[in-house]
């Protein structure tokens, strides 16, 4: 299993538990790095802790384009790491609140998971989606159109961030599909600031974009989330 991804395992679900850590006044730090200060100013540098109205101010704006995307120009849920479990059983180990056996090819019986994006929780994982916070074709549409297939089968199998690949429930997830925060915020109230957190993390992460009416609702959001912290991993 990747390394961060054990970090995430202990993380995460205090996270999603946690309803401190998803309301209005309390700290959400995002990625973990050990340089992370979370009592960092928004002078906080390649890596650092910002707060989240900080943190959006570093996003750049553009006007965004679909053309030409394709969801197979993204390629999901390799084994980087060669151990037999793929990115998507990775992310189920690493974020189990009752972690699930683990058999031969990395089959996963049993376990149990909280989707902080309903606040359920979910106890057989073919019930739950490992969601691009920042989804594929958004993710294209903001800059990865321009990236070669290898940078983008980085991303969408990205382990190094705790909160880029997030297990949800089926539901809310097929809802959201490729919508932005403009379009679609997790139905769970207490999921609202770290939703948010989670996004602007992805996006400053991976130097991608935001177009004018996303940008303006996460300072909406942002500004309901005074003690939400976004802590900067930039990607390799």
């Amino acid at each position: 299993m990747i390394a961060s991804r054990h970090l995430a395992a202990l993380v995460c679900p205090l996270l999603v538990l946690s309803a401190g850590a998803c309301t209005p006044g309390a700290s959400h730090e995002v990625a973990k790095s050990p340089s992370a200060d979370p009592s960092a100013s928004s002078s906080a540098g390649k890596n650092g802790s910002l707060r989240l109205t900080d943190a959006i101010d570093r996003l750049k704006m553009a006007r965004e384009d679909r053309a030409g995307y394709e969801r197979d120009k993204f390629r999901l849920w390799t084994d980087a790491d060669h151990d037999g479990c793929d990115t998507r059983k990775e992310v189920l180990l690493a974020e189990a609140v009752k972690k699930p056996r683990q058999g031969r090819s990395c089959k996963l019986t049993g376990g149990s998971w909280r989707s902080y994006y309903d606040d359920k929780t979910v106890t057989d994982a073919r019930k739950l989606d490992i969601d691009h916070v920042v989804p594929l074709a958004e993710a294209w549409d903001s800059g990865a159109s321009k990236w070669t297939a290898q940078r983008r089968e980085q991303y969408a199998n990205d382990l190094g961030a705790e909160r880029t690949l997030v297990a949800v429930s089926l539901g809310p997830n097929r809802t959201k599909g490729d919508k932005d925060p403009a379009e679609w915020m997790p139905p769970a109230k207490d999921a609202t600031c770290t939703y948010v957190a989670d996004w602007v993390s992805a996006k400053l992460r991976w130097k991608l974009t935001v177009d004018r009416a996303e940008q303006t609702k996460l300072q909406q959001v942002a500004a309901g989330c005074p003690g939400t912290k976004v802590t900067l991993t930039p990607a390799p």
